[in-house]
Formats: C-alpha cells, sequence, structure tokens
C-alpha cells in the first residue's frame, strides 16, 4: 500500500487515478510515500525518510527545494503545458484590458451615481476617457516560447498582430509548434525597443531575475505594456513602476501585485489567476498523479525536473530500479553485485542528466533485500529499490 501525502487541495480527478486498493491519500501522512502538492512553500520541510517522490500539479516548482531532493533521492515530476491554455487565455485578456482600458472603465462606472438618466450622460461622457485601440497591427514581444509562450505568439499572430519571440532554449520540436509568421529573436534587447507589448514566459531562476530591468524598460515605447503572468521577481516591479510614473511606461499587468504596484494607477494587478481554472487544475492534477503512481509502481521517470527521464516497459515481474552520482563504473558495481546474487538480467536501461544517473534493472527472479542494501551501502548512490509483482 503507497502512502500519499497532499499539501495542498488536489483535484479529485487527479487523486482518482490512484486506486483506493493500492493507494491512502492524506494530508497528514507522516511516513508518505510521495508527495502531490500545488503551491506549498516545501524549503523549510523536513523531508519523511520514506520519501521516494513529490508531485508538482503545475508547471514551476520555485516551491520544492530541488538540491535537496536530489542528494535524498527524491524524484520530483511537473506537468509542464498543463495549465497552459489557462494561461494563454489570460494574457490574451490582458491585452484586451490593457488596450482598451477595461479595468479603468469598469472603476469610473462602479463609481458613478445618480438617476439612470443622470448615470446615461455620465456614462457617455466619460467614455471619451477610456478610448482605445484595436490589435491587428500592434507588435507583441513573447519572451519565452515553452508550451504557454507558444500558445501565446501562434494566438497573437491569429488576431493579426506582429510577434517577436526569443528563447535561447528553444527545442526543435518547440520550434515545428510555432507559426512560421513569428519573427525569432537573438536577445532580450533586440526585442524590447520594437514592441507594444512585452509578455514573459521563463521560470524564475537566476539568469530570469530582474529580467526586465531599470536598465531596459527605458528602452521601451512610452505607449508599450508589460505583461507578467510567469513569475514574481522576472520583471523589477519598482523599474517597471518608476518607468509609468515618468510617462516612460503605459500600462503593466501583473499576476503577482504589492503594495508598490498597488500606488500604481496604470497597473493591473491580478490574483495569481494565471492557471486558476478548474480545468488546469484537473489537468495537472491527472497529469502528476499518472507520473508519481508509474514511478512508484514501476520505477519509470516522465517529467521529471531533477531526474532523468527514464522509461522501459515491464519485462519480468522483479525490477531494481537505482539513483546515484553520474559517476563512472556506477552501473559496472550494480551489474557486478546482482551478478554475485545470481540475478540474471532480462533488460536493462540507463540515462544520465547533469550531476544525477538513473538505471532500470529487469531481473528473472526474486531481488532480496540484501542485494538492494548493498547496492545502497555502495558510494554515490542516492536511492535504490526493488519493484517486485
Amino acid at each position: 500500500m503507497y502512502k500519499i501525502l497532499t499539501l495542498n487541495n488536489i483535484s479529485q480527478l487527479g487523486l482518482d487515478k490512484l486506486p483506493t486498493d493500492s493507494y491512502t491519500i492524506s494530508d497528514d501522512e507522516a511516513s508518505p510515500d510521495a508527495i502531490i502538492l500545488r503551491s506549498f512553500k516545501m524549503h523549510e520541510m523536513e523531508l519523511p525518510s520514506s520519501l521516494k517522490a513529490v508531485g508538482r500539479a503545475g508547471a514551476g516548482v520555485n516551491n520544492i527545494p530541488l538540491d535537496k531532493m536530489s542528494k535524498a533521492g527524491v524524484a520530483v515530476f511537473n506537468a509542464p503545458g498543463a495549465n497552459a491554455n489557462a494561461v494563454k487565455e489570460l494574457v490574451i485578456a490582458s491585452l484586451f484590458m490593457a488596450a482598451r482600458n477595461i479595468s479603468q472603465a469598469i472603476q469610473y462606472t462602479e463609481g458613478l451615481q445618480g438617476e439612470d438618466a443622470e448615470l446615461s450622460k455620465l456614462v457617455e461622457a466619460g467614455k471619451k476617457k477610456f478610448a482605445g485601440y484595436e490589435l491587428p497591427g500592434k507588435t507583441i514581444g513573447v519572451v519565452g516560447l515553452g508550451a504557454i509562450g507558444r500558445m501565446v505568439a501562434n494566438t497573437c499572430i491569429d488576431l493579426g498582430m506582429n510577434v517577436i519571440g526569443f528563447d535561447p532554449g528553444l527545442t526543435v520540436d518547440g520550434a515545428w509548434h510555432l507559426s512560421s509568421r513569428i519573427t525569432r529573436a537573438n536577445s532580450v534587447d533586440e526585442i524590447i525597443s520594437k514592441v507594444d507589448f512585452l509578455t514573459v514566459h521563463v521560470p524564475l531562476i537566476e539568469a530570469t531575475r530582474d529580467l526586465i530591468n531599470a536598465d531596459n524598460v527605458g528602452k521601451m515605447k512610452s505607449t508599450a505594456v508589460v505583461i507578467n503572468l510567469a513569475r514574481s521577481g522576472i520583471i523589477n516591479d519598482e523599474a517597471v513602476c518608476d518607468a509609468i510614473d515618468a510617462g516612460q511606461l503605459a500600462t503593466y499587468v501583473t499576476d503577482f501585485p504589492n503594495n508598490r504596484t498597488k500606488k500604481t494607477a496604470a497597473v493591473i494587478g491580478l490574483p495569481h489567476l494565471g492557471a486558476s481554472t478548474g480545468e488546469a487544475e484537473d489537468n495537472c492534477a491527472v497529469i502528476v498523479a499518472e507520473q508519481v503512481r508509474d514511478y512508484l509502481e514501476s520505477g519509470n521517470i516522465v517529467n521529471s525536473v531533477n531526474f532523468p527521464n527514464v522509461s522501459m516497459p515491464r519485462g519480468t515481474n522483479h525490477r531494481l530500479v537505482v539513483g546515484n552520482a553520474n559517476v563512472p563504473n556506477m552501473v559496472g558495481q550494480i551489474s557486478t553485485i546482482m551478478a554475485d546474487a545470481n540475478l540474471n538480467i532480462n533488460d536493462m536501461i540507463n540515462q544520465s542528466r547533469g550531476e544525477l544517473a538513473y538505471t532500470i534493472v529487469d531481473v528473472d527472479s526474486y531481488i532480496q533485500d540484501s542485494v538492494v542494501e548493498t547496492i545502497k551501502s555502495l558510494d554515490g548512490i542516492m536511492v535504490a529499490r526493488a519493484i517486485q509483482a
């Protein structure tokens, strides 16, 4: 019986992927085999010795201490792309909100007082203050062309906009999913002075912190709009708000408001709504639950953010999985221990990712606990377990 600890409310559609005859699910499990969470911050959490996997029902993993997990041999999974449509739709809504002054117009209308006839006059008088512009022909810069960025870029093309995209890590597969009408840039600086809108879709890492800052925001058009539905910290809020106050930037739409943004009238602050749809939460939970289950029951790794992706169909009922430091002769040592235990290898696969490596071995007979313990005693081994069914 596998034990699952949930640290946030997780969609029942996802939890239903973990059958009750094999899994117990609780929000206070002391010795979990796996943890499934959304936004709970795990950095200060003491890791249970029983923990084998963490599933983040979403794309970003800033709330999970990846180095700590890797050293403990805990595979961390996420659900890239599962909430892409939800975020894309909010980006498109942000374009309209900024271009048509919708947020300000609503605030104006809600503040009107008087009889209906008076309100009608005030409405007609007020609309002149909120005249906007249309999107066709305008240029948007999309920084980050992953699952979300690609959907945003393609939809903006469909809206008649010009799109400039930048992503130094763009894969060949990712490029195939982009419209041929998207212009490719070689840097953020190449984009920033040309666009009417700028939207970011990158993770928050050291290289992307303050990506839009005081040095480059001043190069933008005074009519430009900046959109951040990705992560707090990618946009330097102080710099963007200062630019708005100085008349050097028109609008900032952010999913991560704070006291500085609240003081700036031309900021549209949203309460982290990017992936807040029922469909996105269901999709994320289903994907991550299936990945955690596959790892616990078969040792397969799909969409891990710290271990290499390694999968192999079950060839026998006896499987050994090992995670270790990516150094020479680890596979040789593991094979020798298995051979000394008279275990015949039916099939094997090994993959590495940076400093980590992962091996799956199917053998023809039962794997004794002593074999697993001997492998665990090797220098550089992070996790070793037998899966026998």
